[in-house]
């Protein structure tokens, strides 16, 4: 009896210590790979040309920018104006650009289409546009905006980064609206205050 006692937690222990040395290993498989993780976390910046996702999620806070509600044809067909963005989101300009839409989309959604257009999903191969395409405004540098109104004139257009205050008075001016009073005025947006507050 002794003997098949001690055979019993002999075979025992050869499987517990076989067991133990797989869980040892991999415990250290995963304390690797944690590490490795820690040691390289996702290094999204406001401040560089790199592809981080969404930019109007990550950095406008409103991923519901895009994709666009309504095209530029439908807009005018309702006459009603249009503000046309023209982005990429590896821009360091453009993420730093996100915020001011995302101003301009609460504030003025109700009375204006905001259509952001991705520059990589134009046809830049076509020869020509019609005044109802979006890439027909298109000149090359993002971010680009540009207002147009129900009847399709275009009101303005600026390439490049800029404040919303800029873009809110544009936007007054095609709505036909007064300017802001003073005490409406935001914060100069076209310089950064942190990277996660622009």
């Amino acid at each position: 009896m002794e003997e098949f006692i001690f055979k019993m937690m002999k075979n025992w222990l050869k499987k517990s210590f076989g067991l133990g040395i797989r869980l040892a290993i991999a415990c250290i498989t995963l304390g690797i790979l944690l590490g490795t993780l820690w040691a390289n976390p996702v290094q999204a910046k406001l401040t560089d040309d790199t592809y981080d996702g969404n930019i109007f999620a990550l950095y406008g806070g409103n991923g519901s920018i895009v994709p666009p509600r309504i095209s530029l044809a439908q807009s005018l067909q309702l006459g009603r104006p249009a503000m046309v963005v023209f982005y990429v989101d590896d821009s360091a300009d453009c993420k730093r650009f996100s915020p001011i839409l995302n101003l301009a989309q609460g504030f003025y959604s109700k009375s204006l289409s905001l259509i952001a257009i991705p520059v990589d999903s134009l046809d830049l191969q076509k020869g020509s546009y019609a005044p109802t395409e979006e890439a027909y405004y298109y000149k090359g540098t993002v971010p680009q905006t540009v207002l147009i109104s129900g009847e399709g004139k275009v009101s303005y257009d600026r390439e490049g980064l800029f404040g919303f205050e800029e873009l809110d008075s544009a936007i007054r001016g095609l709505l036909g609206l007064p300017d802001a009073p003073p005490e409406l005025k935001f914060r100069k947006t076209d310089k950064a205050i942190n990277e996660v507050n622009p």
